[in-house]
């Protein structure tokens, strides 16, 4: 009794086998006695040797490299053609090294793309009379696509995204020019659209950094307001910093109240450290002396409040002592010394210090 031969083959049990259910397999047909030509034989024109070197990502001297029209499902697909019109078995000694070479140069390259486990290398040549080898990849971790049936599954797989399908591409052009050759294969273009949380997350920085720039300008005007100490009994509406429009005690008179401003704005004992004698004039209000005495105005550096210039003040004077100044511009005038002798010992002191030149 002869053995029933199963209704299907083995293979259809495999885990790489792409289809399930009730199967059933075709009759074959009785053969030919003369095969049709191919593309490329007899009368029929060659795909390949009419194409243009723009339908190709890569082309060199001798080889051309092809993809699809459009994604598949495999992450890459590329087919090695010859520029040369010849079968694989009518390469010349050249050719046929070169073919070896461009082999593991084109795997490689495939190989290397992220998220690709193998690269399936195939030859079939019944539909083309020109050269072209098949370079398929397997995706990493897909172990059901492991084996003969890979090119199936490309047509069954969702194919992958454009833009995946151009940076591979690319990147597999970019790898083959690195040996010679022109790649022609472009990257995707960048989308400029940026997401609308990305849009609101920039206008939300935005407004916070207004915020904290409108902050800083308030804080910055309290504290100007809070450095600049207003004289006592001064009238409001009057800048206490304005030499022009505030009172000022005129050098010429030989006011004795005016050189006791000076005498107590400027250190009196030679003991002082260096910060007390520089910020003598910031330790006590602006236009009251240490000892209580108000002043009454405030004179521009280097001019007397009568119009004449003070000899060697206005580059020897502190620009943060307004008071100095005045003191400076009054012990240079001779006619402004006190009678009073304790008044005058006071002024010996910070006059002759803040102005070298002066007449004392």
């Amino acid at each position: 009794m002869h053995d029933t031969p199963p209704s299907v083959p083995d293979f259809t049990q495999w885990p790489s086998f792409p289809f399930e259910g009730d199967l059933h397999v075709k009759q074959l047909d009785d053969p030919v006695p003369v095969e049709p030509p191919r593309k490329g034989e007899g009368l029929r024109e060659c795909t390949a040797c009419n194409a243009p070197d723009d339908a190709y990502i890569w082309v060199g001297e001798r080889w051309r490299v092809r993809a699809m029209d459009r994604p598949t499902g495999l992450p890459m697909v590329l087919i090695l053609e010859s520029r040369t019109h010849l079968d694989l078995g009518d390469l010349p000694n050249l050719l046929a090294a070169e073919l070896g070479v461009m082999t593991v140069r084109l795997e490689r390259a495939i190989r290397s793309l992220d998220g690709v486990a193998r690269v399936h290398v195939n030859r079939w040549g019944d539909g083309s009379a020109h050269l072209h080898m098949w370079f398929l990849a397997r995706p990493y971790g897909r172990l059901q696509l492991r084996g003969t049936f890979l090119s199936l599954w490309d047509s069954i797989l969702p194919p992958i995204s454009e833009a995946q399908w151009r940076e591979n591409l690319a990147l597999v052009a970019a790898w083959l020019a690195e040996f010679g050759g022109r790649p022609l294969a472009e990257p995707p273009r960048i989308q400029w659209q940026a997401p609308s949380s990305l849009l609101a997350q920039s206008e939300a920085a935005d407004a916070a950094a207004a915020d904290a720039a409108a902050a800083a300008a308030a804080a910055s005007v309290i504290e100007a307001a809070e450095e600049i100490p207003e004289p006592a009994g001064s009238t409001s509406g009057v800048d206490p910093t304005d030499g022009d429009t505030a009172p000022s005690a005129d050098p010429v008179d030989g006011d004795a109240d005016a050189g006791s401003t000076v005498a107590d704005t400027a250190p009196t004992s030679e003991t002082a450290s260096p910060a007390r004698a520089g910020n003598a004039g910031s330790s006590a209000p602006a236009g009251r002396t240490s000892s209580g005495a108000s002043t009454s105005g405030t004179t521009p550096s280097g001019v007397s409040e009568s119009g004449a210039p003070t000899s060697g003040v206005a580059g020897a004077v502190p620009a943060n002592g307004p008071a100095i100044l005045r003191g400076a511009a009054v012990r240079n005038d001779p006619e402004g010394e006190a009678p009073d002798k304790a008044t005058a010992g006071a002024l010996d002191e910070a006059p002759r210090r803040a102005a070298p030149n002066s007449d004392a």
